[in-house]
């Protein structure tokens, strides 16, 4: 008797790890070091794949235009006029999860990125990187196994993907653009074939 009730138990046991992982399978932005299969929108409402990247080395970082860390868009600038000829992106993501320092419409925030830092690289949708509506994108950075994990602590966070689209590296936002530790990392990556 004892044998059967431990059999059932066991069936019982690996039917319900069955049905959990049926009504809760990891989703890709969960699992995927990867991000060419997202599409996200432009500053302009347009959609982007950004597979169209594929061969880039990209920095993607969540900006804000009220922030201490608002002048950081200068060196991303110099950084990106130094490297775009060799295949490098930067993708600036407006987010008003940090104190608010992101308010403006994608109009005001357009207008202030080339007024105020003369910015060319490309901006995009404002959107969540923090809560429940976090974007699919920002779910997949700070969940990737190649780099820290968790959540993003305050604007001008910078994650390096490589020319496949994988994670490679995650800088802080006290890490500026022109600092030694990101700048090498970006040569790195473009220097492999």
């Amino acid at each position: 008797m004892k044998r059967i009730i431990n059999m059932i138990t066991s069936l019982l046991i690996l039917f319900s790890i069955q049905i959990s992982a049926k009504l809760n399978p990891q989703t890709p932005s969960e699992t995927s070091n990867n991000i060419l299969d997202l599409i996200v929108k432009n500053i302009d409402g347009k959609e982007v794949k950004l597979s169209q990247y594929k061969g880039k080395v990209l920095l993607i970082v969540n900006v804000a235009s009220k922030c201490g860390y608002t002048p950081q868009y200068e060196g991303l600038e110099k950084l990106y006029e130094k490297y775009k000829d060799n295949g490098f992106e930067i993708l600036a993501f407006p987010c008003n999860d940090f104190g608010g320092q992101e308010p403006g419409t994608t109009e005001e925030i357009k207008e202030f990125c080339s007024t105020k830092y003369n910015v060319t690289f490309p901006l995009f949708d404002k959107i969540k990187v923090i809560g429940k509506e976090k974007s699919p994108l920002y779910e997949r950075l700070i969940n990737s196994k190649n780099v820290e994990q968790g959540d993003i602590k305050w604007n001008f966070e910078k994650f390096l993907i490589d020319k496949n689209g994988e994670i490679v590296a995650r800088f802080r936002s006290k890490v500026k653009p022109e600092s030694e530790e990101l700048v090498s990392a970006i040569e790195k990556e473009l220097n492999k074939k």
